[in-house]
């Protein structure tokens, strides 16, 4: 079920995305009396689910949900209509515009899509407000990736200073983990029993975390209060009960629910002995770990560990906060390209599985609206890439036109129009195969 509900996301949410991206073109080119013959919702060949021509323009729902596009007249675009092209330019289509107005018609779906993620933003801030945990106020400090422990951080440090620069009051360790991939933070200083520790980060260390795939450098530490059980699932049928702390598994110690966690990978289809505290008595269980290393028991929800900081903010308030998030998410994704172009970066690339993944298995309209705001801004940059057959290869022979005051040759852009859907199909096929393998192996 929860696969249902991320692709039922992923749908809506691109669905609006490229309508609305689409509409950017379509809105310019009509602002400028420049004809557009389709307008489509997802790609339509042999055939289309639905489709109405009103006035010169045909509308329509495709079949195959891998996008979408307005077919502009009189220019060389997906569609490849040579015939079209081959005849005199008449006013109304686009090679017939001053290339001031084709560069706006084709900048159109990106200022579009940049605009949305402000909307979005600036419209959950209003709606939901902000509430997250600050640094300070994880009081039993952090669990350390073996990236991070290679560094020299530990289990359990504290964070005080970025930079050598103390650490404000609305920093999260997200964050922290964020901007040191990003190359963003070159020192942090923690805070332990020993005393105080400057940790360097090395300028490559990045490729590291990329190449591993790692989500969170650091993840706040917390007790395991079992919270509730699964039904019919081995820790119930051991007899453990919600509110048991566990403190013990076999004979190792357990403090924190990231030492359960991974100490049950090296457990797994076998039967441990689980020891934990109830009513200060110490009980110990027999429970089978699952295949997948699990026993049914779920911990509390850190929000009982935490003090967490919500932020409401008013209608105008919003707006320079959503102004300013998606700055900040256009700046980070800006700064990610150049994973895409690395080895290591290349060896994590996903497709649309993976992307349905970062909805999350529940239907959370937050959730929803913040990650089609940040899939907005991917496709602004993304589709700003030099590339034949996106805007931003059509943006490059505009902006080389506008230079020399040449029009490239037609038999250029038509070879580069080619060339450039060879890409992006290799480019799709190769990010959607990846999850593939990653599913199966």
């Amino acid at each position: 079920m929860e696969y249902v509900i991320q692709f039922g996301q992923l749908l809506l949410g691109i669905s609006i995305l490229v309508v609305l991206h689409e509409g950017g073109h379509y809105i310019a080119a009509r602002a400028f009396k420049t004809r557009v013959e389709s307008f489509y919702l997802f790609f339509n060949p042999w055939f289309s689910i639905y489709k109405k021509k009103i006035g010169d323009t045909e509308y329509g729902i495709g079949w195959l949900p891998l996008g979408g596009y307005v077919k502009i007249a009189g220019m060389m675009d997906e569609s490849m209509d040579k015939d079209q092209m081959a005849k005199d330019p008449e006013p109304w289509e686009f090679r017939s515009k001053p290339t001031w107005q084709r560069l706006i018609i084709m900048l159109g779906g990106v200022i579009v899509n940049i605009i949305v993620a402000f909307v979005i933003y600036a419209m959950v801030l209003f709606t939901w407000g902000e509430t997250y945990v600050p640094t300070q106020n994880v009081k039993y400090g952090v669990y350390c990736d073996s990236l991070a422990v290679d560094l020299g951080f530990q289990n359990g440090d504290h964070f005080i200073a970025l930079n050598g620069e103390e650490i404000v009051d609305d920093v999260t360790y997200g964050k922290i983990t964020k901007d040191i991939i990003l190359g963003r933070i070159q020192e942090v200083t923690v805070k332990r029993e020993s005393g105080n520790k400057t940790i360097s980060i090395p300028d490559e260390f990045w490729k590291k975390i990329v190449a591993k795939g790692v989500k969170g450098l650091f993840v706040e530490q917390v007790p395991f209060v079992i919270d509730s059980l699964m039904p019919n699932e081995n820790a119930l049928k051991a007899g453990l009960q919600k509110g048991d702390k566990i403190i013990g598994l076999d004979d190792q110690e357990i403090e924190y629910f990231t030492d359960f966690a991974l100490a049950l990978q090296s457990k797994k289809d076998k039967d441990v002995a689980v020891t934990v505290l109830r009513n200060n008595q110490e009980v110990t269980k027999q429970v089978h770990v699952s295949k997948e290393g699990r026993i049914g028991a779920y911990n509390s929800s850190i929000k009982k560990y935490f003090e967490f900081v919500h932020k409401d903010y008013g209608f105008f308030e919003s707006i320079p906060a959503g102004y300013n998030e998606t700055g900040e998410m256009l700046s980070d994704y800006l700064v990610q390209m150049k994973f895409i172009f690395s080895k290591e970066g290349a060896s994590q690339l996903g497709g649309f599985g993976t992307i349905a993944k970062i909805y999350g298995p529940e239907w959370i309209w937050e959730r929803f609206w913040r990650m089609t705001a940040m899939i907005s801004v991917m496709l602004a940059v993304m589709n700003l890439l030099p590339i034949p057959a996106l805007d931003g290869g059509h943006v490059m022979f505009l902006s080389y036109e506008m230079i020399t005051k040449r029009k490239p040759n037609e038999k250029l852009m038509e070879y580069a129009q080619m060339g450039g859907m060879l890409l992006l199909l290799s480019f799709m096929l190769y990010a959607n195969g990846m999850d593939i393998v990653r599913a199966w192996f």
